[in-house]
């Protein structure tokens, strides 16, 4: 099972509303090289594993990326160029 914590919905809320007020787009969750991730604009798929926050889709994350991404979560941590989110193992 995947966790998102409460900063990390919160973190992806303002980051999807500084793009879009398109309530039909989220963040989608893709593997852009081995063992990183990035987000990328998006519209809901068929098979889409969502997150919510505050009654808005904030990630998508497809069928493909759910195994590699059982057991972890995502969290919001602060560096020196601003909140990151990342994801861990539990």
């Amino acid at each position: 099972m995947l966790t998102v914590t409460e900063g990390a919905r919160q973190n992806l809320k303002e980051t999807l509303l500084s793009f879009t007020d398109n309530r039909e787009m989220g963040l989608r969750l893709s593997m852009t090289e081995p063992g990183r991730f990035g987000l990328a604009l998006d519209k809901e798929r068929e098979g889409d594993q969502v997150v919510e926050h505050e009654g808005l889709n904030v990630l998508f994350i497809g069928l493909d990326m759910v195994d590699a991404l059982q057991g972890t979560t995502i969290d919001v941590r602060d560096a020196p160029d601003g909140p990151q989110l990342v994801i861990s193992r539990r």
